[in-house]
């Protein structure tokens, strides 16, 4: 069995392997994206309590409780990399990468809480319709909307990258979908006095933000049980591999997860000719090399066998299969 360890060129996002550790640098434009958009959030959303109350809004009101979680939700995506930035021990040595992932899935699960509550202040309102103050409604709901755009513009690059910062965006989205709702609700009732328009949008608004909760906690639960990440086609990544590197025979008992964002690892057998050890390192160094240029993976365990090594311990298998079967 041989082990291979390259680092990746990830930026800040992953710089271990020559003698410097650049951890103090791990997803330093994430975090001060963060900060701000905490401080952004915050600030709105005591704005918005006070506006809600001063007009009578739920839908504005609803969108404060929002905001809270979304604050909330960037505090916890913010600490997640600073404790991620650990370094690894005997006991946890892929490092604290997870608890990114798990910050994305309680974010996820956050925003299934505040929708639940939402809907049922909804639906409380619904049937007992109160009127509402729609100019002061409008205006903070104007002021809340810009700031959720430019919360929203800060995340958007790092979401892409980062599930934990896409959860935080997710949660911005959300706002931002709220906000628009909340000013089209207030010209509508402008215009009309159909004050059940309030929390019709509320519920609208929610069942946006229950897709996006959805799909976020999908994400990290199939990072977190190590299911082969998006992207992968394994049976491709055989075929090409074996192009690509003449002494690999075959490649079988392949397994492919993600640690964190950007961070893969694999393990997997390698059938090639009888050669000496010492020539696997020349083998090992290519499949390595295609690995990190093609699919980014940079943590690579290897095990060489020969064509016979493989053919008796597949008959084994199938034999020891076969007697269980009967």
């Amino acid at each position: 069995m041989e082990h291979s360890h390259e680092p990746l060129d990830l930026g800040h996002e992953h710089g271990k392997g020559h003698g410097h550790d650049h951890r103090h640098d791990y997803k330093r434009t994430e975090r001060k994206k963060l900060i701000t958009t905490i401080i952004i959030t915050t600030v709105v959303m005591i704005i918005e309590i006070a506006g809600g109350i001063i007009s009578k809004s739920l839908a504005l009101i609803s969108d404060a409780g929002h905001m809270f979680t979304h604050s909330f939700a960037l505090l916890v995506s913010f600490f997640a990399i600073i404790y991620a930035n650990r370094k690894p021990t005997s006991e946890k040595s892929f490092g604290f990468y997870r608890v990114e992932i798990l910050a994305a899935l309680f974010n996820g699960i956050g925003l299934l809480v505040i929708s639940g509550f939402i809907f049922w202040e909804a639906y409380k309102r619904i049937l007992n319709p109160k009127p509402i103050n729609v100019m002061e409604m409008i205006i903070i709901a104007i002021i809340g909307l810009a700031a959720n755009i430019a919360s929203a513009f800060i995340l958007a690059g790092s979401s892409k990258e980062s599930i934990n910062v896409k959860s935080a965006f997710m949660h911005m989205i959300g706002d931002t979908a709220s906000s628009v709702a909340i000013v089209i609700g207030g010209v509508i009732i402008y215009f009309t006095n159909f004050y059940l328009i309030d929390p019709i949008f509320s519920i609208l608004i929610c069942i946006a933000i229950l897709y996006w909760a959805f799909t976020l906690i999908r994400d990290s639960i199939q990072i977190l049980m190590e299911t082969t990440p998006s992207g992968f086609d394994v049976k491709k990544l055989e075929n090409e591999l074996i192009k690509e590197v003449s002494e690999v025979q075959g490649l079988h008992d392949i397994h492919i997860w993600q640690i964190t964002d950007s961070i893969f690892n694999m393990t997997a057998h390698a059938v090639v000719d009888n050669i000496n050890i010492n020539e696997t390192s020349a083998v090992l160094e290519k499949i390595n090399s295609f690995l990190i240029k093609k699919y980014r993976i940079g943590h690579l365990v290897i095990q060489f066998e020969t064509q016979d090594f493989h053919s008796h311990n597949y008959n084994f298998k199938s034999n020891s299969s076969h007697s269980h079967t009967h």
